[in-house]
């Protein structure tokens, strides 16, 4: 995954609505293609316990 802080410019806020996650992110994930910005960091969450989740 590339690093969000280098493709975006400073000041950048990732807050999407309900419908641009689906419509840009669910449904390419569902498809198995790639999404257009790696801004989401996908974890294994079975690999931490709940207080040591990246956030």
């Amino acid at each position: 995954m590339a690093n969000p802080a280098t493709s975006m410019p400073p000041g950048f806020r990732f807050h999407p609505t309900d419908e641009e996650l689906i419509l840009h992110y669910l449904r390419r994930r569902a498809a198995s293609l790639p999404c257009p910005v790696s801004i989401i960091a996908e974890v294994d969450i079975y690999k931490f316990d709940p207080w040591e989740l990246p956030g």
